[in-house]
């Protein structure tokens, strides 16, 4: 159970903390963060959560990264189903405050997606499903690969957070004008429950893409470097 409400309290600051800096401050004219702002914040959410969390549940706040680290042979599958929910709960409740907050605001409507992830004309520059597929498995999969590297016996310690989070800086800096960036399904489902409308339509990329990444990744790291003692 500790490692469970560490996943949710993880999943919760991602999405608090992550798509808060996207729905608060991104648009601001003049004072505004913009997208390198919006991708920082991501980074940063990873990087002190891992810091705070990690020696309690491995730090994944992703479903993608725990499947990635158990076909990497980091992670025992029998956890698999707890964290994923975690997760996802974590996420719904991260998006739940957001929207409290949000919605004092006068004018505020969900219309404007709520940093849900989309492609098409949900894509913040109209990017179509091949973008939005290929970039998703391309970036969850050298999240992973970080990740799976980072972590590994042989790496340097005490690191491993500040790679993780700078990693997901970058992809976000990358891949939010694609598809506003998910690498996490958890962070997709949690702002599409409330955004709805095509946002629930397209989730399935969202899980379906950073799974195959993370899989991949899970595959080759293993092949290149197990973690063997």
């Amino acid at each position: 159970m500790k490692k469970l409400l560490a996943e949710f309290i993880g999943t919760f600051w991602l999405v608090l903390g992550g798509c808060g800096s996207a729905v608060l401050a991104a648009g601001i004219p003049e004072l505004g963060i913009g997208f390198a702002g919006v991708a920082l914040a991501f980074g940063l959410t990873v990087l002190t959560g891992a810091y705070a969390l990690g020696h309690i549940s491995g730090a994944h706040f992703n479903p993608a990264v725990s499947i990635g680290l158990w076909l990497g042979g980091r992670f025992d599958g029998k956890e698999l189903p707890g964290y994923i929910i975690s997760q996802v709960l974590g996420g719904i409740a991260g998006a739940g405050v957001l929207y409290l907050i949000a919605s004092g605001l006068e004018g505020f409507s969900l219309s404007n997606g709520f940093a849900s992830n989309g492609y098409g004309e949900y894509s913040p520059m109209g990017y179509n499903m091949t973008s939005a597929l290929v970039t998703e498995v391309v970036m969850t999969f050298m999240f992973l690969i970080v990740i799976l590297g980072a972590t590994h016996k042989n790496a340097s310690p005490g690191f491993a957070g500040l790679a993780i989070g700078l990693s997901l800086t970058l992809i976000h800096l990358i891949s939010i004008p694609v598809t506003n960036t998910s690498v996490n399904p958890a962070r997709s489902t949690s702002q599409a429950l409330f955004a709805g409308g095509e946002y629930l339509g397209q989730l399935w990329l969202f899980w379906v893409a950073p799974i195959v990444g993370a899989l991949l990744a899970g595959l080759v790291y293993k092949f290149m470097a197990p973690n063997k003692e």
